[in-house]
């Protein structure tokens, strides 16, 4: 295969982290070395090489085959933020990506001959990722798809959509994994994965059907985000208004973290009877608020808040630690010999549980770091609860009450004050917004930068609480139907509702969120803590002319413009 220039540079700016604001070169700011990035670059082309032939076979009538569904989302879903690290992973991933590939051609050669057709597809752009014997050739080669090289031939603005597209597609994968491992899947989804993989294999320019399908993924993503939310209470029951402790008490522990609900359900059936206490952390804690999983005695509340502050909170915790999906960081030494992975999450050295074939994991040796542990030695005093488990049902069924509020002048706006964590100065804007918003308001909220806000006192209108924590960032779902429903009860457009929203963004998942609101046409969305490096001035202005979207300024001059 041909090589191109051995180098350890790199070129990543999916993040909101991203160095300089601009993009890592050397070393991710997550901690990426760049042969782990040059792995998933491949690893991304790949996707979209397999995709392209199954594009062409769905179009002739050919049925689709699941496991190359699969694979692509989780190809996908394996280069998003803080998900796979693991150069030796990412190696076997591109073994089974060629392996597949054979079978995609195939498909696609049986199609077209089925077909009457004699046009074959055009060959692959890049031929040699499928020669993946030798990794670290492959790494170097790799350096012809970074996004740099892409920006030198195409332009910034074209390839910032091209982003754009690609990073609401890996989020979107994100929510179609959570989904599919709760038994929610929808053909037309996958067909749409590789459909818009083909489109960004063959390096589109033309602008305006780049934004189109842009928002085609926000279209989908909504779906997708639809798909999960029944997987999720289907299985495990709408949440419900719950205190949820956020003190520790006496005994050993396990600290669970990511979003998979599904391994959390399965960890705690495990750990029965072993006088193991497990604990919710970052964006696990609407798991508290789940009928199916709060009737386990020994699921003893949340500690810690959002992902970024993981090294420091694990290093304290005196028990065994599960990562279930993205969101990882470099392991201290202090816990890296009790901390477990499982999914496509994944760290050089760090142990993980795989699925059995039935989908089932065992997670003994888990169980053992934490019987091995000391365990937290007393009840924390004074005990601390916060109260969460607003997801849409709970919400909708107070609605009336809710809106008699509005009609009588009693809650004036609402503000969505909701979206992601992370270190990057700055974001205690949307703490100091969240104290400073009046007294007759509700806050609606959802995702992990709820932490720097969710322990103050905030009090309640005529007995509706003033902070509403919606979930995960996982339950967009919710908050969007809650605003869709309001918008039906008062007979107005979304954009017309006393309603505001004031996001955070840290990588693909907000990404794919902030297009299913373009989708969905929502308008005056202000973002921050800083926009994307991947949006150029003109990405902006298109932004701003069709959806009036704004940087966040302060809290005081957002605040002025809200509420005149």
């Amino acid at each position: 295969m041909t090589h191109a220039t051995a180098s350890n540079s790199m070129f990543c700016y999916q993040c909101e982290q991203t160095a300089k604001g601009t993009g890592c070169t050397y070393l991710g700011v997550c901690g990426k070395e760049p042969q782990t990035a040059a792995l998933q670059d491949v690893l991304l082309y790949a996707a979209q090489d397999i995709s392209r032939h199954l594009h062409r076979a769905r179009t002739l009538g050919r049925p689709h085959d699941r496991e190359l569904d699969v694979f692509v989302v989780e190809a996908l879903f394996s280069t998003v933020t803080n998900v796979n690290f693991d150069p030796g992973r990412l190696g076997r991933l591109l073994q089974r990506a060629a392996a597949l590939r054979t079978s995609a051609v195939a498909l696609c050669d049986t199609a077209t001959k089925q077909a009457g057709q004699t046009q074959p597809l055009p060959p692959s752009r890049v031929a040699w990722w499928k020669h993946v014997d030798d990794v670290d050739a492959l790494a170097t080669a790799a350096a012809a798809l970074r996004i740099d090289q892409r920006v030198a031939d195409l332009g910034a603005d074209v390839t910032a959509l091209q982003e754009l597209t690609l990073y609401g597609l890996k989020g979107t994968a994100a929510y179609a994994d959570h989904a599919r491992l709760l038994g929610q899947e929808d053909d037309a989804v996958y067909a749409f994965f590789h459909e818009a993989l083909s489109f960004l294999h063959d390096r589109p320019t033309d602008v305006p059907t780049l934004l189109a399908t842009a928002l085609r993924v926000g279209e989908v993503n909504l779906r997708v985000m639809e798909l999960l939310d029944a997987g999720n209470t289907g299985t495990f029951g709408h949440p419900e208004p719950t205190n949820i402790r956020v003190t520790p008490v006496a005994g050993k522990a396990i600290l669970v973290s990511g979003h998979d609900l599904a391994d959390l359900h399965q960890l705690l059936e495990q750990t029965q009877g072993t006088g193991i206490n497990v604990y919710t952390h970052g964006e696990m804690l609407p798991c508290n608020a789940y009928p199916e999983l709060k009737k386990f005695p020994h699921l003893a509340g949340h500690y810690g808040g959002a992902w970024q502050e993981q090294a420091r909170e694990f290093d304290a915790f005196p028990g065994a630690i599960l990562m279930t999906t993205n969101c990882i960081q470099k392991p201290r030494d202090g816990y890296a010999g009790r901390l477990f992975t499982t999914g496509l999450v994944a760290w050089p050295g760090v142990a993980h549980v795989e699925a059995g074939a039935d989908g089932r994991k065992d997670f003994s040796p888990v169980i053992a770091a934490a019987l091995a542990a000391p365990g937290f030695a007393a009840t924390e005093q004074p005990e601390q609860f916060i109260l969460g488990g607003f997801a849409r049902n709970a919400v909708l069924n107070v609605a009336p009450a809710v809106i008699e509020a509005v009609k009588a002048g009693k809650i004036r706006r609402f503000f969505l004050i909701g979206g992601c964590d992370g270190a990057k100065p700055g974001r205690n804007y949307y703490t100091q917004l969240a104290q400073q918003v009046p007294a007759d308001c509700v806050i609606l909220t959802l995702a992990c930068g709820k932490f720097r806000f969710n322990k103050l006192p905030f009090g309640n209108i005529g007995g509706i609480p003033r902070l509403l924590d919606v979930g995960q960032c996982n339950d967009s779902y919710s908050a969007i139907q809650i605003a869709l429903a309001l918008a039906g009860a008062f007979g107005v457009g979304v954009n017309d509702l006393p309603l505001s929203l004031i996001l955070s963004w840290y990588e693909q998942k907000a990404v794919c969120i902030l297009l299913t609101l373009l989708h969905l046409g929502i308008q005056n969305i202000r973002l921050g803590p800083s926009l994307p490096a991947f949006v150029t001035p003109a990405m902006l202005d298109v932004l701003v002319k069709n959806f009036n979207i704004a940087p966040i300024t302060t809290p005081e001059q957002d605040l002025k413009a809200i509420l005149g």
